[in-house]
């Protein structure tokens, strides 16, 4: 008899695992039936069925006649402008960010405290959020996309620099051994060794980033820094639902767009 075809016994029921794993699921759902005891359902209003009605019939039913007109505050011009301030400073971001990267990557300086500052530096750098770099923005330059592209391409140094970082630290050292061996300088293994590999990381990171920012310059317009968000804001306040779901549409299709048209990048040149 072929023992292969036994069955193999079952395995033995850990009573520890399991109660611990009903243990956590009773104690998420207490928590979460306490958490709605202190929500107060009172501000809730009597209409509140009709205008949420009246908000999905208006998302579902989109105002087809904005999606162009020639006028420049159409749904396809504004969604251009927000392309082009995430592409803006995401590309203003990825050159800044280089002389960061290597100021932060460990791997390139004997001293600890050196990189370390770097870190440290990148990290206050992130701690701002963008919305109130833009708001920070439009009071230097005013409302518009250039406060727009100055928090994204601000906000992105912080962001790419850590990941070029990390990849500079990740390097293997045989070319820049190879480029000292041959009596190169430190610029020599810069240019020659350390940016061709390099390359691919900062291809791959910063096609990323342009992901996020395209996001980012969506929600940017919210508060007048240029993009789709101000007419979405607009909309929003007037209650114009047939607007905001042309609108959200238009938003959902080009980060469709965009993620497909980098990730085919990415895979011809990474």
């Amino acid at each position: 008899m072929d023992t292969s075809m036994k069955k193999l016994p079952p395995k033995p029921v850990d009573m520890k695992k399991r109660l611990l794993h009903w243990g956590v699921a009773i104690i998420t759902v207490v928590l979460i039936i306490w958490s709605c005891t202190g929500i107060d359902f009172g501000g809730i209003k009597e209409t509140a069925g009709q205008i949420a009605g009246a908000i999905f019939a208006g998302i579902f039913h989109p105002d087809w006649s904005y999606v162009y007109n020639g006028t420049g505050e159409d749904l396809v011009s504004q969604l251009w402008e927000t392309v082009c301030i995430a592409f803006l400073g995401t590309f203003i971001s990825a050159i800044i960010s280089l002389p960061f990267a290597f100021w932060a990557a460990h791997t390139r300086h004997k001293k600890w405290y050196v990189s370390r500052t770097g870190k440290i530096v990148l990290a206050i750098i992130r701690s701002f959020p963008e919305i109130v770099l833009a708001l920070m923005f439009i009071k230097a330059v005013g409302p518009g996309s250039a406060a727009g592209v100055l928090a994204l391409g601000f906000h992105s140094v912080g962001m790419l620099a850590k990941l070029f970082s990390e990849a500079i630290e990740n390097l293997d050292d045989g070319p820049n051994e190879a480029v000292i061996a041959a009596g190169g300088s430190k610029t020599n293994i810069v240019m020659f060794a350390t940016l061709p590999n390099l390359l691919p990381a900062l291809i791959s990171n910063t096609l990323y980033r342009f992901d996020v920012s395209i996001r980012s310059a969506s929600i940017l317009g919210l508060v007048g820094a240029g993009g789709i968000g101000y007419p979405l804001i607009i909309a929003l306040q007037y209650r114009q639902w047939n607007r905001v779901g042309i609108i959200l549409l238009g938003i959902i299709i080009m980060v469709i767009v965009i993620d497909w048209i980098s990730g085919w990048i990415r895979k011809k040149l990474v």
